[in-house]
């Protein structure tokens, strides 16, 4: 076996595993490796904060279907990873973090930048390795990789720091990577007949379908029964929006056509999806979960089968091998569903013609507040943008090869009746961590897994305060995106929450915060503020177009105070007061 250092076994590894980029901020626990990252054809890009690192890797793996690798200082570095390797793992993303850490003779003794690293990652990784001997480095870091991609989510390699030096017999391990199959033989046949004898079948397509390159095997299927499709919650990539078939996303502020249509289904298959509790909430006053409907669930993972929903059937398999076994299964036998095909086209597009009808005509939120908001702001210097306006004005003017990352937050969120893609990996959001901050590392990561692909992200003013510092990333290291920023002066989802229950008793919600504009400029970027909606759409084409002579451009539009449906009420109620002094605060 070649005679190597572990610095060498580790960057060899990383090679024969195909990494060429990595994110972080350079450390001394690692320089010996970091030394010969560049002539391993490794680029160690520099960011901000680590936990922009970690969203970059997230972003660039769900972009690539690669590992996406974040690599940091021990201790405090390693700590700001972890807010992005949760959001990575609630994405199924194959990111990669090594986290060296104290060096071995002196962890327990409460040296510098100490910290117990395992305990952090333990319940947001899928796998943890630990270089317990500099022997094995090339061993563990390869089975990291391995693992990352067979159980879809981060691992966590830990090295402490003494073990990236001496001399080592190494053998590089050649990356293992496996053959997904359909399913079994009887759950397939299973759900191919209630398929066959369905009357409404409705397809559900996940982010299995993304991952394991389904759409068109997804589309094939529709097809051939007719059945409308609709998208998970925040996997509006996963079918594409100008099929007669796709009837739009489920969840909050989804699809009404979609929601409507899944409510007489009597068959529904879950492909590709784990059917998260989240995602499948009723929203727009409808409570559209089929209870009386035989489900289908397929997922790679048979932990997630019936774990949400109660279903008819459980299919452990590859979305896409699953959808061509049942679709040969179902074109050797007689579908019952084949002969209402053509009026259930009909219904299909009746429906998604009355939403796209609602949506044009849902200018602006029309509760309580929202009006009070917009009369206050209308005697306010300086005009105001509708949310809802400005969504459908970007959509409009979204270049087809579009990536968009969004951020948590109330704009954001709405944005979900109004984003539509052609092509998977396309759309990326914190899905069910729900993190600030996301949109804007994401879809840097994205744009550097895929250069040529326009890249942009939306976050609300709150979200944009916690990685806006991450332009300078983009300027530094040409790495050119558009960043949309809805500045409304307030932190509006959980604004809302005291509209609905604290009479309107407002404590930190409200944000007085200077022009993004002005910051996007001292940080070298372009910057572009918005106050007309003309405006929109073409100022969003000029900044795509930026993006091809390499400049990254953030464009500020003043938004209302308007709020759209509260984004969650589970841990809610009227508050009761039992103190006198408290009493009025009821």
């Amino acid at each position: 076996m070649p005679r190597m250092t572990p610095s060498e076994a580790l960057v060899e590894t990383l090679a024969a595993n195909g990494v060429t980029d990595a994110f972080g901020i350079m450390g001394s626990a690692f320089m010996d490796a970091m030394d010969i990252f560049a002539p391993a054809g490794i680029r160690l890009i520099p960011t901000v904060h680590e936990q922009g690192a970690g969203h970059m890797a997230d972003g660039y793996s769900r972009v690539s279907g690669r590992h996406g690798v974040c690599i940091a200082q021990n201790g405090p570095g390693i700590t700001n990873f972890v807010t992005a390797i949760a959001a990575a793992y609630w994405a199924h993303s194959p990111v990669v973090c090594i986290t060296p850490e104290t060096g071995s003779m002196s962890q327990g003794l409460g040296g510098f930048q100490e910290a117990q690293q395992l305990p952090f990652f333990e319940t947001i990784t899928k796998y943890q390795g630990h270089v317990a001997n500099p022997a094995r480095m090339a061993e563990i870091t390869a089975r990291c990789f391995d693992r990352a991609m067979l159980e879809n989510g981060p691992t966590q390699l830990n090295i402490p720091r003494d073990f990236f030096y001496g001399d080592i017999n190494v053998e590089i391990p050649q990356p293992i990577r496996i053959e997904r199959g359909a399913g079994g033989e009887q759950s397939l046949q299973e759900a191919a007949e209630l398929l066959a004898n369905a009357k409404n079948p409705v397809i559900i397509s996940g982010g299995g379908v993304v991952m394991s390159d389904a759409v068109e095997e997804c589309k094939a299927l529709a097809e051939f029964l007719g059945a409308p499709v609709v998208n998970s919650y925040l996997h509006n990539d996963s079918f594409p929006a100008s099929h007669p078939l796709w009837c739009g996303p489920l969840g909050y502020q989804g699809s009404k056509a979609g929601m409507k249509l899944i409510s007489r289904a009597d068959v529904v298959l879950a492909l590709g999806t784990r059917l998260g509790p989240f995602g499948t909430l009723p929203q727009h006053g409808m409570d559209y979960w089929p209870k009386d409907a035989k489900i289908i669930q397929v997922d790679c993972d048979a932990k997630m089968l019936g774990l949400v929903k109660k279903i008819s059937v459980g299919v452990c398999g590859d979305a896409k091998a699953a959808a061509v076994s049942m679709l040969k299964r179902l074109e050797e036998q007689n579908v019952y569903c084949l002969e209402t095909k053509g009026a259930r086209a009909t219904e299909i597009a009746a429906e998604k013609a009355a939403w796209e009808q609602e949506l044009d005509e849902w200018i602006h939120e029309k509760d309580d507040y929202s009006l009070d908001m917009i009369a206050e702001q209308a005697e306010e210097e300086g005009n105001y943008l509708h949310p809802r306006q400005v969504l459908r004005e970007l959509e409009k003017a979204m270049p087809e090869d579009a990536m968009v990352s969004t951020d948590i937050g109330n704009i954001n969120s709405v944005s979900n009746s109004y984003l539509r893609f052609e092509k998977p990996r396309s759309f990326f959001a914190a899905m069910s961590f729900g993190n600030c901050g996301y949109a804007l590392p994401t879809i840097i990561g994205a744009k550097v897994a895929a250069p040529d692909r326009t890249a942009i992200s939306y976050a609300g003013d709150g979200a944009w305060g916690m990685s806006m510092m991450e332009i300078m990333t983009c300027v530094r290291e040409q790495i050119p995106v558009t960043s949309i920023v809805f500045h409304n002066r307030q932190w509006g989802a959980e604004k809302k929450n005291q509209v609905d229950f604290y009479n309107r008793r407002f404590v930190a919600g409200d944000l007085e915060n200077p022009s993004f504009a002005e910051i996007a400029r001292g940080m070298g970027a372009e910057g572009v503020t918005i106050d007309r909606l003309e405006d929109v759409g073409p100022a969003l084409k000029a900044a795509c177009a930026a993006q091809k002579e390499g400049k990254t451009t953030v464009i500020e539009i003043l938004c209302t105070r308007e709020l759209g449906d509260p984004f969650r009420r589970d841990a809610l109620s009227k508050p009761v007061r039992h103190l006198e002094k408290y009493k009025d605060f009821c």
